[in-house]
């Protein structure tokens, strides 16, 4: 992931940009949905320690990114589910671990209940799960409007510690903002505002479903998150049977970004421990 500028490929309605590097078990990378978010943005840090082992794909998912939607079809966890899938088909990925953070979560998610067969593992992080009040810093992201200055606001509600916010990374999801400027995506993800007055409820993946889920998962949670609160990972984790909670302190909603050494080495030591098959030596 050396350049913003990834490559392109169309499978049905949707000219999708990825990253690709490296050859062994299929990882796939799968952004969250805040205003400006690309593959780039979300996994650039941890990208190609991870190829050194994997063959790691990060797509900007519909709506998001590059991405291009041709004829205009409406997004929804449809759509992203037929994208990914059919990315993993035009690739030849076969079974792959899906890694997803926030959104990315819950369309990794949405793809196991659906298609079980493709997903070898999860590792999910900031991930919405069963139903909870919509927070102050989920809500922000839908009222986004493009500037450096509100860019610059939204951000800050990500980590727990604002100064790994840099001027170019506010500069770079600032012009990738532009691109979608009515933050589709991200609206589409949340439930609309009750007239009466009433807290919003954010519906995740349903807990009920959870025990489903066979497939070896590790979730990851920032103690700090004040975007989905920590509550709901550890919720979460006590309704997969296979499943392995790991919290870090003094970090909010982006893991990857906040904690690359140690998402990097749990990610590792997960695939190697949980899916000797999926590890590289």
């Amino acid at each position: 992931m050396r350049s913003r500028q990834g490559s392109f490929i169309t499978v049905g309605n949707v000219r999708t940009h990825f990253h690709e590097a490296g050859s062994g078990p299929p990882v796939i990378l799968l952004h969250g949905s805040g205003p400006g978010v690309s593959a780039w943005e979300n996994w650039s840090g941890v990208f190609e320690r991870l190829a050194d082992s994997y063959r790691v794909i990060a797509p900007d998912m519909a709506g998001f990114g590059l991405t291009e939607i041709l004829d205009g079809q409406p997004l929804d966890m449809k759509l992203w589910f037929a994208q990914l899938t059919g990315l993993l088909d035009a690739l030849d990925t076969g079974p792959a671990v899906l890694v997803g953070n926030s959104f990315g979560g819950g369309l990794s998610l949405a793809t196991t209940f659906r298609d079980p067969a493709r997903v070898r593992g999860l590792v999910l992080m900031g991930t919405p799960f069963g139903r909870f009040e919509q927070t102050a810093a989920l809500h922000q992201g839908t009222e986004y409007t493009p500037s450096l200055e509100n860019m610059r606001g939204v951000l800050a509600k990500f980590p727990h510690d604002p100064s790994i916010i840099t001027a170019d990374m506010v500069q770079a999801r600032y012009e990738m903002s532009l691109r979608h400027p009515d933050n589709a995506a991200l609206r589409a993800l949340m439930p609309e505002r009750p007239t009466d007055g009433q807290p919003v409820i954010v519906r995740g993946a349903p807990l009920e479903r959870l025990a489903e889920i066979r497939q070896p998962t590790l979730i990851l949670h920032g103690r700090e998150d004040i975007v989905i609160p920590m509550e709901v990972a550890v919720n979460a984790a006590r309704h997969m049977p296979d499943s392995e909670l790991h919290l870090f302190g003094r970090c909010g909603h982006w893991v990857q970004l906040e904690r690359p050494d140690a998402f990097v080495l749990l990610t590792r030591d997960f695939l190697a421990r949980r899916m000797p098959e999926a590890a590289v030596a």
